[in-house]
This record gives structure tokens, sequence and C-alpha cells, in this order.
């Protein structure tokens, strides 16, 4: 059974830095180097940084198989969009169905919300995701390169869903 649960406290936030070490490490680093990973890891994925969004208005949501811990999504309203801004699951995970109960549910909170579209941002390179966001119903809307420091720039696409 796929459970989503709202993210609030620091025993959360650990267990999402924890999920984000793993699943960004085997996923992201053949994509964008160990070094930026790390950089980004620290930067966006630690306990406070977690806690500062949370402040800033983003909402984290840990996402249980079975009661176990296997993924997290982390969500703001940016005008009349839900801008989804983190969507992870555990490669072992994967192919079972959770990320489309993930993005339904981010639907569902669009919906509730009286927003008209969903957007993200994805790395240019991360083929898999592009292809199952099309898949989705999401279309690709700009392209954007974002200089997040220490020398690392993220190469995204802007993808839009409209509700």
């Amino acid at each position: 059974m796929i459970e989503i649960k709202p993210a609030t406290s620091q025993p959360d936030f650990e267990i999402i830095s924890q999920l984000a070490f793993i699943i960004w490490e085997e996923h992201y680093t053949k994509i964008i180097g160990s070094a930026q990973v790390t950089y980004m890891l620290n930067k966006y994925q630690t306990v406070s940084s977690i806690e500062n969004q949370v402040v800033e208005g983003y909402q984290y949501h840990l996402v249980y198989a079975d009661k176990i811990p296997v993924g997290y999504l982390s969500f703001i309203k940016k005008e009349q969009s839900l801008f989804l801004s983190k969507i992870y699951v555990l490669n072992s995970e994967r192919g079972k169905g959770i990320g489309k109960f993930m993005m339904d549910f981010l639907q569902q909170k669009a919906i509730e919300n009286n927003l008209h579209s969903i957007s993200l941002t994805v790395n240019k390179q991360n083929t898999v995701a592009i292809k199952a966001y099309k898949k989705m119903g999401f279309i690709r809307t700009d392209s954007i390169i974002t200089d997040i420091g220490q020398g690392f720039m993220m190469d995204d696409f802007k993808m839009v869903k409209e509700i």
C-alpha cells in the first residue's frame, strides 16, 4: 500500500535527507557528476536546508510503500501553478506505480488550491524522467540555465501540465 504523508518535523527531514543522498547519488552522478551531486545535496537536501525551504513555503511529503519510506516530493504554489520542486523514488521501487501515484497526489493538491497547472524543471540529460513526464501530459515550454554557485550550473527544461 502506498501512502503520502506531510513531512513537518526534523525526524521527517532526516529521512528525506537520507533518501536524497541515496537517490541522487545513484541517479544523478552519471548525469551531472559526483562533485555537483555532492554540492547540490549539501546545498538543498540537508535537514537545515529542508527546514529553510519549509519556512519559505515549500511543502515536503514522504512517500511510503508498505509503511517503509521509499521517496519524497516537494512543491510550492507559484502564481497560478503548483511548482514541483522535487519528486524522487528509490531505484528499487521504480516501475511499481509509485511515481504515478505521487503525480496524481500532486494534481489533486493543485485542484484543491484552484491552480491551473503543474510546472517543473528537469535536467536536459535526464531522458528517462523527461519521457515519463511527457507520458503524464507535461509539455516542454522553456530551456533554463541556472548558476547555483561554486561553478556549477543546472541546465534544465521547464515542463508544464495544464489541469
